[in-house]
């Protein structure tokens, strides 16, 4: 077979596609019945486990409580039970290494009996420990090839949980990872020890407003999935979609988004019923997703689950990517979480919905309906646009990488500069108490639509604005900047730490303020608050976030715009990082050094990654379809002129030019990527930003070009328009 036919046979499979399995019987299992019935979750545990068990396990999950270890040999036994009358026959350590995708390691629950017979067996100690290899994972330097010892260690915060195969199950078990030397390898370490030091600043702060016994009082997270659905016999036929994630060339389609058709528009049945299944598959793990949608750009989607514990939500954003994928390989889809697949449309990002709260002092975010008088949302809500403000380079760096880079500051997705919008209420309120004059929000009112049929709509105090990248939406921060494919551990991670240092802060303060008198402390608190907001306001931005205006309005600001990845990465060892997290115990300076060097190190790869493959498909695919074009083209006018016909060469004389313009840009990107950079990782990375980058769009561009000019059957790729309008 050609390649030029590859192609049209993509196509032709799209086309004629039935579905691969029979549908779901969603009538036999109602979806309510379903949720959490692969979970080893709360009411597993007390109808299995003894009650002091029990409740010991519940002081920790519930309390932030050091664990009893003493307790794991019977939450073994009785997790192994429930997993085996599930049909599982191993367990899996579930973490998540630094390499953006989780890992597992699974063992058997048999083992021989020395009499020829197999015995199940699942002990505390296995549940609590595990040993994969740890010098084969990124370490930045923390673990040597020949220092190969790393453990896994029983997150009990995090439920164990079921995952179904067609030919059996497995108990997974969350873990964090570790070095020998007790430094973390993982994503999910930092996390558990940043939630450490936010509970333990907004105890202080809470106690002070009267709250005796706050409890555990941890960060809460709802993290909004963007995605594209593709069939996959495109995506086959894409070599840089199946090793990249994105297009790494297509020219623009006649059509795109500009119809504003997309968006909450009728999903497509194929689509749907994949949503469908990937939904209930979720809801068997105890995922929280709610809501589903089509996204701006064609073929794009969302899904969004509820909020709950953040670190639970990271564990739960990991399976909503995996399950996403899985079931969409079942649907004859591919399921694309770059942040970028496709140029010139809406990128896909993660909406990191964030507050903090418990169960014994709600959500601190929430304002009430008088936030005027709400003293001690005033002073959190202060305490975040402060930690927000100082630590804006950092927040920046939490979601610096390759994809995103693509992404940040185009179709909807926020700029590169880190800004708070408030709202008009809020900051109304705010800017009040500044001036020393307390004014509450206006009633609420209520829109009248103007059909008699419809009733009265209450009107929110303010306006949504997609452009800021950190937006306060009712009870909630919305971190807007996260990126589609990456983990939100990372951003938590950030959040968490620099909400603590600013809580500390305030802590401090009222607590100078007031010598433990109780009367002073709505004055200290208004003096404190209009102290944050003289100091700090300058974060707080209401308006477009794309317009040249405020770029300009931010420089005056002093905000930074850390526009790439190599500029942002810098802030992660700055002076000023590396004693906030080694201060509130989340990562020490070794730790955070060695995060900068993997992340710099993964850019490296990225780019590296996708120039190798520009280069191939410039050399093996679109100059060969430009070469047998020019030669029917030069036949043509050849002919032409035998027959002494006077033929129109403008085609043949353009497709010549840019044939030449190709050759010459492929030779410069063969020469960046040949010329390797010396030094350190950093400059490695810039090498790649300015040298190899720039090379591989100057291929892109001409060949994008060429594709609007070389016959459709001899293209040997799928285009934009095929790729995302053909379902």
């Amino acid at each position: 077979m050609g390649t030029q036919n590859a192609r049209h046979e993509a196509i032709a499979a799209v086309t004629q596609y039935r579905p691969i399995e029979k549908p779901l019987n969603f009538l036999e299992t109602p979806a309510h019945s379903l949720f959490g019935s692969n979970v080893f979750n709360d009411a597993q545990m007390e109808a299995r486990l003894p009650k002091t068990v029990y409740k010991a396990l519940q002081k920790t999950i519930k309390r932030g409580e050091k664990l009893d270890a003493s307790v794991a040999d019977a939450v073994a036994t009785a997790m192994r039970d429930w997993a085996i009358e599930k049909g599982a026959t191993h367990d899996a350590h579930v973490f998540d290494p630094l390499t953006g995708i989780t890992a597992e390691k699974h063992d058997s629950f048999l083992s021989p009996d020395n009499e020829g017979g197999a015995v199940a067996e699942f002990s505390g100690k296995v549940l609590i420990q595990g040993e994969p290899d740890a010098s084969s994972f990124p370490s930045g330097g923390i673990r040597a090839t020949f220092e190969a010892r790393g453990y896994t260690a029983w997150d009990v915060t995090s439920p164990a949980y079921i995952l179904e195969n067609p030919n059996g199950t497995t108990l997974c078990i969350p873990t964090a990872f570790v070095s020998w030397t007790g430094e973390a390898l993982d994503k999910k370490t930092p996390v558990l020890r940043s939630m450490k030091a936010l509970t333990t600043q907004a105890n202080r702060l809470v106690k002070l407003f009267g709250t005796a016994d706050p409890g555990y009082i941890y960060s809460t997270a709802g993290p909004e999935q963007e995605y594209f659905l593709i069939d996959r016999n495109f995506f086959f036929a894409r070599p840089d979609l199946n090793i990249c994630g994105r297009s790494l060339f297509g020219a623009k389609p006649p059509k795109g988004q500009e119809f504003e058709d997309q968006y909450f528009g009728v999903i497509p049945e194929r689509v749907l019923a994949c949503m469908l299944e990937a939904e209930r598959e979720l809801f068997k793990l105890g995922v929280p997703v709610k809501t589903r949608h089509n996204e701006v750009a064609p073929s794009q989607y969302e899904i969004a689950p509820v909020y709950e514990n953040a670190n639970v939500a990271a564990d739960h954003q990991h399976l909503i990517m995996i399950t996403l994928r899985r079931i969409a390989e079942k649907h004859g889809l591919a399921c694309l979480l770059h942040e970028k697949p496709f140029a010139g449309i809406n990128g896909s990002g993660k909406h990191l919905n964030w507050s903090l709260g418990g169960s014994s002092v709600g959500n601190l975010l929430e304002p009430g309906d008088t936030p005027h008088e709400n003293a001690q949302f005033l002073v959190f809500c202060a305490a975040v646009i402060r930690a927000v403000h100082k630590y804006s380079k950092l927040l920046r760096a939490a979601i610096a990488h390759s994809g995103n880079d693509h992404r940040l500051g185009a179709n909807e997705a926020p700029p590169a500069i880190i800004s708070i919008f408030l709202g008009d209420m809020l900051t109304e309120v705010f800017e009040s108490i500044a001036k020393g004059k307390v004014k509450g929000p206006k009633a609420k009112q209520f829109m009248t639509v103007g059909v008699d049929t419809l009733p009265p709509l209450p009107k929110d105090y303010g306006d949504r604005n997609r452009t800021s990248p950190f937006a306060f939406t009712g009870n909630k921060f919305e971190f807007r900047a996260v990126g589609s494919s990456q983990s939100i551990a990372g951003p938590l991670v950030v959040l968490n730490t620099i909400v603590a240092e600013s809580l500390d802060y305030v802590a401090t303060e009222l607590e100078k303020a007031t010598k433990g008198d109780s009367k002073k402390l709505n004055d200290a608190a208004t003096k404190l608050v209009q102290a944050v907001w003289k100091e700090h306001s300058a974060v707080v931005f209401n308006g477009d976030g794309y317009s040249e205006a405020w770029h300009k309005e931010a420089a005056k600001r002093g905000l930074p715009n850390l526009r790439n990845t190599v500029d942002a990465l810098g802030s992660l060892i700055e002076k000023d990082s590396l004693e906030l997290f080694a201060k509130y115990g989340v990562l020490s300076e070794r730790e955070t050094t060695s995060r900068h060097d993997i992340y710099m190190e993964r850019y490296c790869k990225d780019l590296n990654t996708e120039a190798l493959l520009t280069q191939s498909i410039a050399k093996t695919k679109i100059l060969p379809a430009a070469y047998r074009y020019q030669g029917e083209l030069a036949q043509t006018a050849a002919a032409m002129k035998a027959a002494g016909k006077a033929g129109d060469t403008s085609t043949l004389d353009a497709l010549t030019s840019l044939v030449a313009a190709l050759e010459k840009a492929v030779k410069k990107l063969d020469h960046a990527i040949d010329h390797k950079a010396e030094g350190t990782v950093v400059d490695h990375a810039k090498h790649y930003r300015d040298e190899v980058a720039p090379a591989m769009l100057g291929v892109r561009k001409i060949a994008d070009e060429l594709e609007t000019i070389i016959a459709d059957d001899i293209w040997p790729m799928p285009s934009y328009s095929e790729m995302l309008f053909i379902r």
